[in-house]
């Protein structure tokens, strides 16, 4: 099974695609979709959806698993988050793929066995789990893995839209 992950995010949408094959992991691709301030909002969301077209269209993933979003003080940067959040959701729902969400407690747990880990714990499973020399920079990217590997660990158990 082919699987994008996604770290969703207005300035930066982390991403991430593995095969699982079996009990094991190969890495297809991974990076970051990147927007500059002070494009008009509406642009930004447009290079999102784009982008995240050009990446399904390249690897045929079968599904995008992507995190949920938590809210912070910031109400202005989750609006935007959000926003593209759901173009992230729209983009894969027109090309079809079957879409699943993950908190972050349960991405931790799935990746590293404890539901608290801290961000470099992850990071350092994510990188043992798929066999990688260092850990995937932007930490969005790091995090899509993450992502696509706590899909691969649950089956499919959250799905959000089929």
């Amino acid at each position: 099974m082919r699987i994008l992950g996604i770290d969703p995010g207005y300035a930066i949408v982390g991403y991430g695609i593995i095969e699982q094959i079996g009990n094991r992991f190969r890495v297809i691709d991974y990076g970051s979709i990147q927007t500059k301030a002070g494009l008009p909002p509406v642009e930004r969301l447009q290079i999102i959806y784009n982008e995240l077209r050009n990446i399904i269209y390249t690897h045929k993933p079968e599904c995008m698993a992507i995190e949920e979003l938590f809210f912070n003080n910031n109400s202005k940067t989750a609006i935007m988050v959000a926003q593209a959040r759901g173009v992230l959701l729209l983009g894969a729902a027109n090309e079809g793929l079957e879409i699943y969400e993950y908190t972050p407690l349960q991405v931790k747990q799935a990746v590293t066995g404890y539901g608290r880990a801290d961000k470099q714990q992850v990071q350092q499973m994510t990188k043992a789990l798929l066999g990688l020399d260092k850990v995937p920079k932007p930490d969005d990217t790091a995090d899509a893995l993450a992502i696509a590997i706590c899909h691969a660990h649950t089956g499919g158990k959250n799905a959000y839209w089929q």
